[in-house]
């Protein structure tokens, strides 16, 4: 067994606890690696409440979904990982090689550690789930997460040609429109539909973080203004912020060219997401896709996963 201290999940109804953990023997192809970085994303707190689709119900486990680490030979990677029980939240992980990519000498393994995980869902989404054409035009509702704000800037990156930023904090919906929005809209204004109909009415994809009500709206809002309806328009479902379900007209589904996709664990294989990462851990490395941080120690994990998260700023256990 290999020893180490870790963020470990005892019970879904209270926060992980630093404790010590024996990880499982490496297996053919799995290495052992220090680790330097570890985020503290949605994903991760989901998980380890349990409530995450992708949840077993088993405990105790140990949290996190990727991070940054380094090999016994002095490698620095960033790795993800697929098991629900050994996560990354801990000083030590064994980690699948196939499931990493190298990174530079004096990579920042903070920075990489924040931006991976909520880049990548709108990196993965434009690149493997629709048919992407640079100079299309996007609409990311949930624009003001962090998730939602770096899609912003993805789209852009990827070429997008006009983006429409929609999200309820206003603040933050200033700072994207300063990263690359085309176009803001609040959805807490009463004039909400009103705006999404004529700003998005002709848009070709929408990465929705959403769902539930405002999603409903939104449907109805862009559908009805469309201009021509019979206009491909990818709908991606990629977070459920604002509800997990939501009531679909059949009618939206024949009057228009609605295409109706997910994109997530499942809908997404792993050869796929690993296909992706090089260009995404460069663009980030670059500084080409914007990150807030702030650091806590490992060891601190009980009282620093009660604390609210700071709109726009993501939060890295380090050692």
């Amino acid at each position: 067994m290999i020893h180490t201290d870790a963020a470990v999940v005892t019970s879904f109804d209270e926060p992980p606890h630093f404790l010590p953990f024996d990880l499982p023997e490496p297996k053919d192809g799995e290495v052992v690696v220090d680790v330097l970085a570890a985020g503290l994303h949605p994903r991760v707190r989901s998980g380890a409440s349990g409530a995450h689709y992708t949840s077993t119900g088993a405990l105790p486990l140990i949290p996190g979904v990727d991070g940054v680490g380094r090999r016994a030979d002095g490698a620095l990677v960033y790795f993800a990982v697929d098991d629900t029980r050994h996560g990354t939240m801990a000083a030590k992980a064994v980690i699948d090689q196939r499931r990493t990519i190298a990174l530079p000498d004096g990579a920042d393994a903070v920075r990489i550690a924040a931006a991976m995980n909520p880049a990548m869902s709108s990196w993965v989404a434009l690149r493997r789930r629709v048919a992407w054409t640079p100079g299309a035009s996007v609409l990311v509702l949930g624009a003001t997460g962090n998730a939602g704000a770096m899609a912003v800037q993805v789209a852009k990156l990827l070429g997008a040609g006009e983006v429409v930023a929609a999200g309820r904090d206003r603040g933050r919906l200033a700072l994207v429109g300063e990263a690359g929005a085309d176009r803001t809209i609040a959805l807490d204004d009463a004039s909400a539909d009103a705006e999404l109909a004529d700003a998005a009415r002709d848009v070709d994809v929408v990465l929705d973080y959403l769902w539930g009500a405002p999603t409903e709206r939104a449907i109805r809002a862009v559908l009805t203004a469309r201009t021509d309806r019979s206009r491909p328009l990818d709908w991606v479902e990629i977070g459920s912020v604002a509800g997990p379900d939501i009531a679909l007209p059949s009618a939206a589904l024949r009057s228009a060219h609605l295409r109706l996709i997910g994109s997530g664990q499942g809908s997404i294989g792993p050869r796929e997401y690993l296909a992706e990462l090089p260009s995404l851990v460069d663009a980030i490395g670059e500084g080409r896709i914007s990150v807030q941080t702030r650091t806590a120690r490992l060891a601190d994990v009980e009282s620093v996963w009660s604390e609210p998260e700071a709109p726009g700023i993501r939060t890295v256990l380090v050692p």
